[in-house]
């Protein structure tokens, strides 16, 4: 099966979750077979798009890793001249018809419409018909042109997640295609991008429902194939209220800021209404392999942050270190630290990532491997700084200098050797290097602790320690 999807969002903000998983779906799905997935910018709303919507957009796909097949991404507003020709087919073949009605008149329409219980909707006045006698232009009146909709029968859509809905034709007004001034409609560049660009599938929110019968019916009328078309449902806060920013509908940048693994926002977003048996984890390549819309769900999802926060520590602590390196780099360097002076950010994910269940959390827990410290966490330089355990910090700090290797393997001995030699526990001594070496009594095991600091400031930070309380 050949299938060509498409992600087409209006630039007029951030991408946001919802947004970020219909391109995942649109995606996955084109990948499952070998297709294209396609990047459409729908900009024809001049007055709310803007290009830092634009650039947002393009950063947030950027980080998922959902980049678009086209070469280019498609904009609306460089393809005005193919819609005006399309426009101007229809109107030979009288598939559509200007309509010179003024805002009054319809404004009018429809209050007397809605004053008689009906259903507000253009009456078709300037709407060409046999026999039909219609009213002389009036002068300096740039009309509108308006879609000849069908008027019998119905349109049948087989939604991939919905099933079956049928819509009566004569419940379809005539759709504005172009305003006045000339300016092509949403409804009918949709219709034109995705016949141009050979959509066989469009994935979509269920909020276009209403909106299909009408590009159906537009592309028919054109002599298209109407592609297939998957509403997705809509995402709830996890106590079944509309999403808001308290639940997590945030921009798909400000999840990078928090700590997010793109891959494991990913693996989050798929599982909104998709299901795979009780799996709950996979890779990109499983999502790619697996994803269908049999087992999508036609409910709303509901967004749960504890459990994509648990889905991003389950990433953390078991993908390859790789693909970890460059988000952690991200954190550090936003929070001042210059990577250069400190040890592989490889061996510090290996012993950071089990727990750690943010990249913000790891790059602040890790902070005190590249810069100098700033002072000591005030708890636990109270609990663990006492006389007699700075004294043996002292006598350690001697014995560390003269170790002939510094190797997780020999610093292990020499710390254990010298708990035990003192008739000590390990945390009695373990819990005063952290905090003389790390600022905080919390760091992983000891012994690769003193070895990613290094010789050279583990013993100064020692040295340190003990001077602050002389």
């Amino acid at each position: 099966m050949s299938v060509t999807t498409r992600f087409a969002p209006s630039p007029t903000g951030f991408l946001h979750i919802g947004g970020a998983r219909t391109a995942l779906f649109s995606y996955l799905y084109a990948k499952r077979f070998g297709g294209e997935f396609l990047l459409r910018i729908e900009d024809t709303d001049r007055e709310r798009s803007t290009q830092e919507a634009v650039d947002a957009i393009f950063e947030g796909m950027a980080w998922l890793g959902l980049n678009g097949d086209n070469a280019e991404p498609i904009y609306q507003t460089q393809r005005f001249d193919r819609y005006k020709e399309v426009i101007a087919q229809m109107l030979v073949e009288g598939t559509a018809y200007h309509c010179y009605a003024s805002k009054e008149e319809l404004d009018a329409l429809r209050t007397a419409q809605m004053l008689a219980k009906q259903k507000p909707r253009y009456d078709g006045r300037w709407r060409p018909e046999a026999g039909k006698l219609l009213p002389t232009p009036p002068e300096g009146v740039a009309p509108v042109v308006r879609f000849r909709n069908p008027t019998e029968g119905e349109v049948v859509l087989d939604d991939l997640i919905k099933g079956r809905i049928v819509f009566a034709s004569d419940e379809l007004d005539d759709l504005i295609i172009a305003r006045g001034d000339g300016t092509p409609t949403y409804n009918f560049c949709v219709v034109v991008d995705d016949w141009d660009m050979g959509v066989t599938h469009v994935i979509r929110g269920d909020d276009h429902v209403n909106n299909t019968p009408r590009q159906i019916n537009i592309l028919r009328a054109l002599g298209a194939t109407p592609p297939a078309y998957a509403h997705v449902s809509m995402i709830l806060g996890s106590d079944g209220a509309k999403l808001s920013k308290r639940h997590g509908a945030l921009g798909v940048m400000e999840y990078r800021s928090m700590g997010f693994l793109p891959e494991a926002l990913l693996n989050y977003l798929v599982r909104l209404g998709w299901s795979h048996g009780d799996q709950e984890l996979f890779t990109r390549d499983e999502m790619m392999a697996k994803f269908d819309f049999d087992h999508v769900s036609a409910s709303p999802a509901r967004f749960d942050m504890e459990k994509a926060w648990w889905v991003n520590h389950q990433y953390l602590k078991s993908v390859d270190s790789a693909v970890v390196v460059p988000e952690f780099q991200w954190h550090l360097e936003r929070i001042g630290v210059d990577i250069a002076n400190g040890p592989s950010l490889t061996a510090i994910i290996e012993q950071q990532r089990e727990r750690c269940r943010s990249l913000v959390e790891m790059a602040e827990k890790s902070k005190f491997f590249f810069a100098e410290l700033d002072g000591y966490n005030e708890k636990d330089a109270a609990k663990h700084f006492n006389p007699a355990a700075l004294a043996l910090l002292d006598e350690l700090r001697a014995q560390l200098e003269a170790l002939p290797e510094w190797t997780t393997e020999a610093l292990h001995t020499a710390v254990n050797g010298f708990a035990e030699a003192k008739g000590l526990g390990l945390g009695k001594i373990a819990q005063p290097i952290r905090v003389a070496v790390c600022g905080m009594a919390v760091s992983p095991p000891i012994d690769a602790t003193l070895f990613l600091v290094g010789r050279e400031r583990t013993l100064a930070r020692l040295a340190a320690a003990v001077q602050s309380a002389a």
